[in-house]
């Protein structure tokens, strides 16, 4: 289980994008030809709202069994191991700062077929899409914040059902969005 870290948000920092290319870079080298491609997900890919500042990276490989035996490569170069981590389908690495030992990147490699990919891209895009809607989502993780300041695990189940109902919407607009 991932260790415990402090959670604070920031206000968007547009060199989060330029992070998660130099991170992408590290796990696209680990990876190699099974990566079709990455994609930057999470609160910092939303332009305009405070976010932790920890980078999710959403590689998506051709085959995620055949991550598995990457597990060492993911090591040495300074990623924890959780393999599933909960979520069928899923590989989890992460990484902290060595000096502060805060998060810096999330890593959620899917196979590129996996249908829970859509679900990540749709709440990235659709949050993208309605400023409005990620505003909303903003004040509920700067309470989230303020309530779980040293528990990750309290800040995700506080924002939860807000997720899960933005999430609900994201994926309807998005699949509109794609057959349009």
């Amino acid at each position: 289980m991932p260790p415990q870290h402090r959670i604070y948000l920031l206000p968007h920092d547009p060199a989060w994008a330029e992070r998660a290319e130099q991170h992408a870079r590290v796990v696209s080298g680990i990876l190699g030809p099974l990566l079709v491609r990455w994609e930057h997900i999470g609160s910092t890919s939303i332009p305009g709202i405070n976010a932790k500042p920890v980078i999710d990276l959403l590689p998506l490989v051709t085959s995620i069994e055949a991550v598995d035996p990457l597990q060492g490569e993911f090591e040495v170069a300074g990623f924890s191991w959780y393999g599933e981590y909960g979520l069928p389908g899923r590989r989890y690495v992460n990484r902290d700062d060595p000096e502060t030992g805060d998060r810096i990147t999330n890593v959620h490699i899917y196979a590129v077929d996996n249908p829970e990919v859509e679900r990540h891209l749709a709440f990235r895009d659709y949050l993208r899409a309605h400023p409005g809607v990620a505003r909303d989502y903003e004040a509920v993780k700067i309470n989230c914040a303020e309530l779980n300041p040293n528990d990750i695990f309290g800040y995700m189940d506080c924002k939860d059902a807000t997720c899960k109902q933005i999430e609900s919407d994201a994926v309807t607009w998005y699949r509109s969005v794609q057959h349009s």
